[in-house]
């Protein structure tokens, strides 16, 4: 019955706040309005839920800069939970065809976010060199390196993302999120609270990588993440 309600909760708060987005885009140009409203309703979900949850290191993040946003993903969770507890305003990287949607396309753009070309390389990398280039203008983003939510540990990272941070020079800071595997499991339709810890690391400056030696950043990020999961909250 507790998940029940949860999920209910989850799917009416998405659509009342996801419509409240939408015309918080079209008010305010910059992109900060509607990345507030997306944040009150992390924090709805998070009340009804229970879970507790424990943020560390915030104090490695300097609100005038821009950074990469680097978490692992374990559930669907970590999205209310970062855009809740992540205090800063950043942009979601966004599939290209999800802004050709009528009226919900032209609230992302409006909103900030940036698209990803995925149809061909040629088209992805020049995506990612646009995006890099808004990223140097002031704008932080937040990327999930793995791609996709893991089933334990941490998976394989992308290498798109350690692109975009060479092409742009803005450091990674790598997060490590604790404990929403078991609050919302993938592929699994149940809902039960628990304990969250965010671990935000230090930044890791790109400036010194390029596009030949992405992998070496790539793994050096890596080895943050993976001990501090390892390690445990």
């Amino acid at each position: 019955m507790e998940s029940v309600l949860i999920i209910s909760w989850t799917i009416l708060a998405t659509i009342f706040f996801g419509f409240m987005t939408v015309v918080a885009s079209f008010v305010e140009k910059n992109g900060n309005l509607p990345h507030k409203v997306i944040s009150i309703w992390g924090k709805s979900i998070i009340f009804v839920s229970g879970a507790r949850v424990k943020v560390r290191g915030l104090c490695n993040i300097d609100p005038e800069k821009s950074y990469i946003y680097m978490p692992n993903h374990q559930s669907l969770f970590d999205i209310p939970i970062l855009t809740a507890y992540l205090k800063v305003q950043f942009r979601w990287l966004a599939k290209v065809e999800l802004f050709h949607i009528p009226v919900f396309g032209q609230a992302m753009q409006h909103a900030g976010y940036i698209s990803i070309d995925r149809t061909n390389r040629k088209a992805a990398f020049e995506s990612l060199r646009k995006a890099a280039e808004i990223i140097r203008n002031g704008v932080s983003v937040l990327i999930f390196p793995e791609g996709t939510r893991s089933r334990d540990g941490i998976s394989s990272f992308k290498k798109g993302g350690f692109v975009l941070a060479v092409d742009s020079g803005v450091p990674i800071i790598p997060i490590i999120i604790h404990g929403t595997r078991e609050i919302m499991p993938k592929k699994k339709l149940s809902f039960k609270t628990g304990n969250v810890v965010v671990e935000v690391r230090p930044p890791v400056e790109t400036s010194v990588y390029t596009r030949k030696n992405k992998d070496v950043l790539l793994e050096n990020v890596r080895q943050v993440i993976c001990k501090s999961f390892e390690k445990g909250n």
